[in-house]
This record gives C-alpha cells, sequence and structure tokens, in this order.
C-alpha cells in the first residue's frame, strides 16, 4: 500500500526543507503531500489519511494544537501518527501536545536526516 506524509507549516522555506529531506522517500513508493494552514490539513487528512503528519503548532485559520485535537479525538482517526513541529521548545507547549494526542515532538530548527530517520523508523520503511 502506498504510504503518504503530509507536512503542515505555514512558512514555505520550512516546506521545502522538510520536502527535500523526504524525497528519498518517494524512491520506496512514499507520496508527499502538502498543506499551508491548518484547515487545509483537516481536508487533506480526511480525504487522504497520510500515515504520517508533520504539523506545525502556529499557524493561520487552525493552529496544529486544533488540527491535531480534531483528528485524534474527534474523528478518531488514532492510526495517524502525528508529529508537532514548534519554533518553541518549551514544556508547557509539549504537554499541550501531547494532551490533544500528538505523538511526538520536533522543535525547530531540526535537523532534516532527524525528519527521515524518524519517517523511516514511524513508516517502517
Amino acid at each position: 500500500m502506498n504510504q503518504k506524509i503530509l507536512i503542515v507549516d505555514d512558512e514555505p522555506n520550512i516546506v521545502i526543507l522538510m520536502e527535500q529531506a523526504l524525497e528519498s522517500l518517494e524512491e520506496e513508493g512514499v507520496e508527499l503531500l502538502t498543506a499551508r494552514n491548518g484547515v487545509e490539513a483537516l481536508e487533506i487528512i480526511k480525504t487522504e489519511k497520510p500515515n504520517l503528519v508533520f504539523l506545525d503548532v502556529m499557524m493561520p485559520k487552525m493552529s496544529g494544537l486544533e488540527v491535531c485535537q480534531l483528528v485524534k479525538n474527534e474523528l478518531e482517526m488514532t492510526d495517524v501518527y502525528i508529529i508537532m513541529l514548534t519554533a518553541k521548545g518549551q514544556e508547557f507547549d509539549k504537554q499541550k501536545g501531547i494532551d490533544v494526542g500528538a505523538d511526538l515532538y520536533l522543535t525547530k530548527p531540526f535537523r532534516p536526516k532527524e525528519v527521515l530517520e524518524k519517517s523511516i523508523q514511524i513508516l517502517g520503511i
């Protein structure tokens, strides 16, 4: 089955960095999807059902925390693995992310190699 990774961030340079970090997975049949805000992300998650979502916390229209809360708790899509991306590594934020159902937390700036390694591990490639 074709696996999918959704990258959600309102900063185009972060999206590009993430795509570059993960492009080698496309050879393994992984499809990379992107969204620029929480509303768009939610639509893509509902229609495409990605296996893994890299979700920025601070975004316009709907925050990453709100998206995570909806996906995990209201839509009950517990099989979607959500990694929250945040510029702030404060414990307070991490706790909020965990409270809404985030599976993991990555602090920006992140290392592209770390993003790739985590993805391989989560998708079991």
